[in-house]
Order: C-alpha cells, then sequence, then structure tokens
C-alpha cells in the first residue's frame, strides 16, 4: 500500500482514519469497526464490501 495514498484515505462511513493491515491486505477504520479489503493493490472503500472488525481485532488498534 502506498503510504502517500493511505495518507489521504478515510472511511467512508466515520471519516476516520485508516490502519493498513499487511496480512489481512485490509484497511482498518477503528471508529467505525470496519475492514476495507485491498484487491490487485487496490483500496475497496464500498461499505457494503466491508466485514466487521471483531472486539480483539479492534482492541489491536488501541
Amino acid at each position: 500500500m502506498d503510504s502517500k495514498l493511505l495518507e489521504i484515505l478515510v472511511c467512508p462511513v466515520s471519516k476516520a482514519g485508516l490502519y493498513f493491515r499487511r496480512q489481512e491486505e485490509e484497511l482498518w477504520c477503528r471508529v467505525s469497526r470496519l475492514a476495507y479489503p485491498v484487491r490487485d493493490g487496490l483500496p475497496v472503500m464500498i461499505e457494503a464490501e466491508a466485514r466487521p472488525l471483531t472486539d480483539e481485532e479492534c482492541a489491536t488498534l488501541a
């Protein structure tokens, strides 16, 4: 994930910053508790494509 792109991307639901999780190939939002997939290097910033984060996953962002 390009660091410059990550600096400007925000969650489309909460408008909060995102955290790139390389192993999961996802962008995580702590505020909305959603994980957006990154497919072929491109973030899919569609709420319907996101999955909810578990309590355990959110705890790793603290």
